[in-house]
């Protein structure tokens, strides 16, 4: 199942430095700061001891890892964003806290309301019960019984209410606008019982204030800790949490965080609904760059990776015999991830405001090389704005292709290509691929319904017919600049939509737009996004679970959302305005009033992606692909496509679910 073409030159080189690496022992050399960038782990050296076991009549010794536990008592989790640079913050409610995928989301907090995203069922959480009618414009739900905080005070409604009223009464805190625009009123009726009063019928609640795919921002906190900060500058540098884990250690420098089970878990939501977390300690790490991650990982030095690239995998699989993808075999890798990725237009400015200049560029677009570009070819085409999942595809996109194959630019020109599924797998057959899917059926369900053409001519007409001129074999915009075009990027975390920026923009350029690719951390890359700072960008503002997206749509892109350029933006972040989005945003408010089982739901939200469609504000490409390899040697029990029991969502809210299967194998 290996390509054999140029493109595998640098997996062996890869493959060749990390034999060589492995080949002097399980610790890689140190690295200075100068040869590894800012991002790099410090500089290690082996600092592990042998201790008896505890309670072990055995010969056995104990392996201590530099962190000061036991490497088969920890599971060691690849930090999804590197190296955090605020480590004392850990106020969720502080734009500069540490990194919700750091471990802060996924371990220390619970949520109102969470999601089983294989059944895509809402479940209580904190809550006991989803939110229930009672009286005009007025619900209640429970609060579990016998929850503790981490400190061992009681949570309870009380802790519930006063974090809903600080978020109400705090306009600095950007979520508080939310809070206010739905709720009148939040307070305890009881030690268990919340009631909220809201300004309108609200049968999306528990979606509003709670987990529909990563989390929400409405983190309940403790009211004795927090009545007497003020939230507008509280880092909660020792943080008082609700879920199973408690923060035990951090590294200064922002390179790990260590997590201690609770001795109470079971007075925390895991311990009540799913039981004991296997794992003592929790550690979230960084190894640096990619090829060091997956070296770390070769030597079992990390339990779960995050995010590699197919190469990486390749690699791993044959250094590892212990590692594991989500699938066995090709295509290895987890299809169904919730968001999609593709290019999102800063609509605000002159040039990308123009849906023909959007189309133009959606048609000099090349999926196919793309798709190859980016992961390997191993991407599902989505030519709607929901993400191509095995469930959505049923609902949405399989529907809606007699639409998309029947649709038409303002001239008259049908875009569709029902056949890229199909150019997708002779382009992997040609490369050496095997195991693909023979039938129409299964390849659309591998591959996606189809995509837009590309077709360079048609994207010629429409750029000239905006007043755009070629100069030699480079496009000119209609005052006489060269059309250039800045596509903002990940730098070294999210690495599908990193490169996803340079394969399209690698088209972009062949057809004679100057794109540039330009990374930035995490803090950069999504501040620039929410301020309008950007010309194009390689982001994932297309997410859904359940066939009720309408709650995701809408907090995404309705034009209440609306900011000018320079001002934070909650939703909307493309500047998207027209009669398009009106009408959209028209639907959206209907929708958003109807319980996520009414009939009406599908038919609304497939007409709001028919506008999506006919305006193309983000050129959706394709699915989400995860490599996220669990390495098999000191724990046991991952989700895999053989263990369904969640999806491999380690870094999200639900990762705190997963712990109790996952039990020490004994090594």
């Amino acid at each position: 199942m290996r390509k054999k073409n140029w493109k595998r030159m640098m997996a062996v080189l890869m493959s060749a430095c990390m034999l060589f690496l492995t080949a002097c022992g399980n610790s890689a050399p140190a690295t200075t700061s100068d040869d590894a960038g800012d991002d790099a782990a410090p500089a290690q050296t082996e600092e592990t001891a042998e201790a008896p076991a505890a309670n072990d009549d055995s010969d056995r010794v104990v392996e201590m890892l530099q962190e000061g536990v036991p490497r088969h008592e920890t599971l060691i989790v690849d930090l999804l964003n590197g190296r955090q640079s605020n480590v004392d913050v850990w106020s969720p409610y502080l734009p500069s806290a540490v990194n919700g995928t750091a471990g802060r989301g996924g371990l220390l907090h619970a949520q109102l309301w969470e999601i089983d995203t294989v059944s895509g069922e809402q479940f209580g959480d904190l809550a006991e019960n989803l939110p229930e009618l009672v009286g005009e414009n007025t619900y209640q739900f429970r609060i579990r019984e016998n929850l503790k905080w981490s400190d061992g005070e009681t949570l309870d409604a009380h802790d519930v209410a006063f974090t809903f009223n600080m978020l109400m009464d705090e306009e600095s805190i950007p979520f508080g606008a939310v809070v206010r625009e739905i709720a009148v009123s939040v307070e305890a009726i009881d030690d268990l019982t919340v009631e909220i009063v809201t300004h309108k019928p609200e049968p999306k609640l528990s979606q509003r204030f709670g987990v529909m795919i990563s989390g929400n921002a409405l983190i309940v906190v403790p009211k004795h800790i927090w009545e007497n900060e003020d939230p507008a500058t509280f880092a909660d540098p020792d943080p008082v949490t609700s879920g199973p884990y408690r923060l035990k250690d951090r590294d200064p420098q922002g390179y790990w965080f260590l997590y201690e089970k609770r001795e109470d878990w079971e007075n925390t939501t895991v311990g009540q609904i799913v039981g004991e977390p296997g794992p003592p300690y929790i550690l979230f790490k960084t190894f640096g760059a990619e090829e060091r991650r997956v070296m770390a990982a070769a030597n079992n030095e990390i339990d779960i990776l995050m995010d590699i690239t197919p190469e990486s995998w390749d690699i791993l699989r044959e250094q590892n015999p212990e590692s594991r993808a989500w699938h066995a075999e090709f295509p290895y890798a987890n299809m169904s991830d919730p968001c999609q990725r593709g290019i999102t237009f800063n609509c605000a400015d002159e040039l990308f405001g123009n849906v023909n200049v959007r189309w133009a560029l959606t048609l000099a677009t090349d999926i196919v090389s793309v798709s190859q570009a980016t992961f390997n070819g191993m991407l599902r085409v989505s030519p709607v704005h929901v993400p191509p999942t095995d469930a959505l595809q049923e609902v949405y996109h399989k529907p809606m292709v007699s639409w998309l194959t029947d649709f038409e630019l303002e001239d008259g020109y049908k875009p569709f290509n029902p056949n890229t599924a199909a150019e997708i797998v002779e382009t992997l057959k040609a490369n050496g691929i095997e195991g693909l899917p023979t039938s129409d059926e299964e390849i659309v369900d591998l591959f996606g319904v189809g995509w837009w053409k590309f077709d360079t001519e048609q994207a010629t007409k429409m750029l000239e017919a905006e007043g755009f001129t070629l100069n030699g074999d480079k496009w000119m915009t209609p005052s006489g600049e060269p059309f250039e075009i800045t596509i903002l990027a990940p730098a070294d975390f999210e690495i599908q939509s990193m490169r996803l920026a340079f394969a399209v923009a690698d088209s972009w350029n062949r057809f004679g737009v100057e794109a540039h690719v330009q990374q930035g951390d995490s803090a950069t890359f999504w501040n620039n996004e929410s301020t309008g700072n950007f010309d194009a960008g390689s982001y994932w503002p297309s997410c859904g679970i359940i066939p009720d997206v309408a709650n995701n749509i809408d907090g995404a892109w309705n034009a209440r959302h609306l900011m000018p350029i320079g001002e934070q933006a909650n939703g909307n972040r493309a500047r998207w305005s027209s009669e398009g989005n009106d009408k959209a945003s028209e639907i959206l408010d209907h929708l958003m009033t109807l319980p996520a089982d009414d009939p009406q739901i599908v038919p609304g939200v497939t007409e709001v992606l028919e506008i999506f469609v006919a305006e193309m504000p983000f050129i959706q490409m394709v699915g989400t692909s995860k490599f996220v390899p669990v390495m098999t040697h000191y724990w046991e029990g991952f989700q895999t496509a053989d263990n369904a029991f969640e999806g491999p969502w380690w870094w999200w809210a639900q990762f705190k679910f997963y712990t109790p299967h996952i039990q020490p194998t004994g090594n």
